[in-house]
Order: C-alpha cells, then structure tokens, then sequence
C-alpha cells in the first residue's frame, strides 16, 4: 500500500509539472504572437504613410514638369524611384517579417530619398516653381509625410527590438524555434543623409 501511494504522489507531481510546462509554453507562445501582431501594426502604420508620400510624388513631377522642361532626366528618375519603392512597399507589406522585403524597401526608399532631393535642388534655379502655391503646398504635405514616416519606423524598429529580443532569451528561443517565430528585419535606411526627411522646403 506505501508503495501504492508513493506511486500516486509520483504521477501527481509529474502530472503537475506537465501541466506548469504546458503553462509556461501557452504563455510564452501567446506572448510571443503578441509582439509579433504589435510590430506588424507598427509596419502598418509606416505603410500608409508610404502610400500618402507615394500619392503625392506624381502630383509634384507634374507640377515641376511645367516648369522644368530641360530636367526631363530628373523628373523621370524620381518617378521611376518612386515606382520602384512602391513595389517594395507592397511586398513588405504582405510580410513585414520578411528579412529579404524589409530591406529592398530600405534600399528602394533610399534611392527614392535621394532622387526627390536632386529633384529639390534642382527646383531651386526655377524661381516661378518655388513661387507655385501648389508647389509649396505638394512640398509641404510631403515634409510632413516624410516627418510621420521617420516616426512610424522609430515605433516598428522599437516593436522589432522587443521582439527579437523575446525570442531568443531562455526559454522564449526553444518555443520560437519550435513554432517557427522567426526573426524581424528593422527598417533602416542605408544611407546616413537619408535618415531624416529630404530637404523640400521653398522658404
């Protein structure tokens, strides 16, 4: 009969310590998926910022073009660039975790940025373009744009970090391994200039 008990106690306490496993896995697992949900809407965020910028490219090449006849070279540079970016955009939107889409989009942004500020400087020889109220207001929205967008990616990069780290500490690493939580790409633009928003203003 002692051995009897013994026998229960045993399969009590390892009934018991299944069950604490079986806890700490579900706890580890849904907050897991928690991080991984909060940087994807962070990721959202930046995207419709993208989208706005992307909306008013055109408008400002339009503009310009009246303007600029002789910068045809330019103005189709920064329509290609900005084609290009919104292709990448796309794709790292459909899977923000994306190592490979993340950083086509870093790289796609950073020739965007750069196109828009030869763009800008250019401008600046066209005393009629920089006195265009619609220029100066496509310019202004656009500043603001790239103003939110380099907020947004301060926020995704931050949701990136948490959860990157929560993945690979002891024990969240063996239940990421497990289910397949892989790592997220940070969205950093290459190129230093290009980290903050290009220079468009017409004051």
């Amino acid at each position: 009969m002692t051995a009897g008990i013994i026998g229960l106690v045993l399969l009590g306490g390892l009934v018991l310590v299944a069950i604490v496993i079986a806890m700490m896995v579900i706890g580890v697992y849904n907050k897991l998926v928690t991080l991984r949900n909060r940087y994807k809407n962070a990721y959202a965020q930046i995207d419709v910022q993208l989208k706005r910028r992307y909306d008013l490219i055109p408008n400002l090449v339009e503009t310009a073009k009246g303007y600029m006849a002789h910068e045809r070279g330019t103005l189709e540079a920064v329509t290609a660039a900005r084609n290009i970016a919104y292709a990448a955009s796309k794709a790292a939107a459909a899977n923000p975790g994306d190592a490979g889409a993340m950083k086509s989009l870093a790289s796609a942004e950073t020739g965007l940025g750069g196109t828009l500020s030869r763009l800008m400087m250019v401008s600046e020889q066209y005393p009629d373009l920089k006195a265009n109220q619609n220029m100066m207001q496509l310019t202004e929205e656009l500043t603001s744009t790239e103003n939110k967008i380099s907020f947004a990616r301060q926020a995704y990069n931050d949701s990136v970090m948490t959860y990157n780290t929560d993945r690979e500490v002891f024990p969240s690493n063996l239940i990421a391994n497990t289910f397949n939580f892989g790592p997220a790409e940070l969205f950093v633009v290459d190129k230093p200039e290009q980290k903050d928003a290009p220079k468009v203003s017409f004051s």
